[in-house]
C-alpha cells in the first residue's frame, strides 16, 4: 500500500474565528492524536490534502505527516481517521490524524468488491450484496484498499459468507464468520421484496398527504429548518 507525504504546522489558536482565518488562507485545522504525545493542534494545506485524496482508491489512507514547529520538523506515521467536508461548497473543513506504529496491527473496515457474474444470474436469479464492508486486522504495510470476492460460481440459492473469503497473506478477518456477504435469490423472491417496498412507499406518501393541512385551513407557526454542517473543529 502506498504512503503519502503531507506537511503540517503546529497551531496555537483555536475556535471558529481562527478556523475561518485558516480557511481563507487555503489551510484547514487538523488534530493529531498519538498514544505517547497526546494530541496536537495542527494546520494542513487543503490543496495538498485534496491532491492526496484524489490519488487514493481506498478509505484507509496512511501518511507520513511532517509536523513543523519551533523545534524543527518531526515525522510521524498516521492514518487519516476523519475528514469533514462542507456539503454545500465541497471544501474540506477539518481533518483528524491518528498516529500508528508500523509494527503493530490495525483493525479497520475495507470495502468488499464482488467480481464476475454469478451463473445464477444467467439463470434468472438476482445477486444481492448483503455486506459491503469487512473488518480486518493487519500490519500497516499489509493494508489493502478493498477485498475482492469472486461470485461467478454462485447459483440460485447459493451464498458466500465471511468464512468463505480467502484473504491476502498477513490479513485476518475480525467479522462473525457465518455472516452472509452475497447471495443469489430466485426472481420470485426479488419480485415480492420489490412489491413490499412499493407498498411501504405508497403508505408513507399517504401518511404525508394526510398530514398536510386542507385548503383554507390555518397552519400553525412555521419552523424554519436549519441544516447543520460539520463542526468547525478546534
Amino acid at each position: 500500500m502506498a504512503y503519502y507525504d503531507l506537511a503540517a504546522r503546529v497551531r496555537d489558536k483555536k475556535g471558529k474565528e481562527a478556523a475561518k482565518r485558516l480557511r481563507r488562507g487555503k489551510r484547514i485545522p487538523a488534530i493529531f492524536y498519538g498514544p505517547n504525545a497526546g494530541s496536537l493542534m495542527l494546520t494542513v494545506d487543503s490543496s495538498a490534502l485534496k491532491t492526496i485524496m484524489n490519488q487514493t482508491a481506498g478509505e484507509n489512507i496512511i501518511l507520513r505527516l511532517q509536523i513543523e514547529s519551533d523545534k524543527g520538523t518531526d515525522t510521524r506515521m498516521v492514518i487519516l481517521k476523519e475528514l469533514i467536508t462542507d456539503p454545500i461548497k465541497d471544501n474540506y473543513v477539518h481533518v483528524d490524524f491518528h498516529e500508528i506504529s508500523m509494527d503493530k496491527k490495525l483493525t479497520v473496515n475495507v470495502p468488499i468488491r464482488l467480481i464476475n457474474t454469478p451463473v445464477g444470474v444467467a439463470n434468472g436469479g438476482i445477486l444481492q450484496h448483503v455486506k459491503r464492508e469487512m473488518a480486518i486486522s493487519c500490519l500497516p504495510n499489509k493494508l489493502v484498499d478493498f477485498i475482492e470476492v469472486d461470485v461467478s460460481n454462485l447459483n440460485i440459492g447459493d451464498s458466500i459468507h465471511f468464512h468463505d473469503i480467502t484473504l491476502p497473506e498477513g490479513i485476518t478477518s475480525v467479522e462473525e464468520e457465518k455472516f452472509t456477504v452475497a447471495v443469489v435469490i430466485p426472481p420470485s423472491i426479488a419480485a415480492v421484496e420489490e412489491a413490499v417496498e412499493k407498498k411501504e412507499e405508497e403508505g408513507e406518501e399517504a401518511e404525508e398527504k394526510a398530514a398536510e393541512p386542507e385548503a383554507g385551513a390555518e397552519e400553525g407557526p412555521r419552523k424554519d429548518r436549519t441544516y447543520k454542517k460539520g463542526s468547525e473543529g478546534e
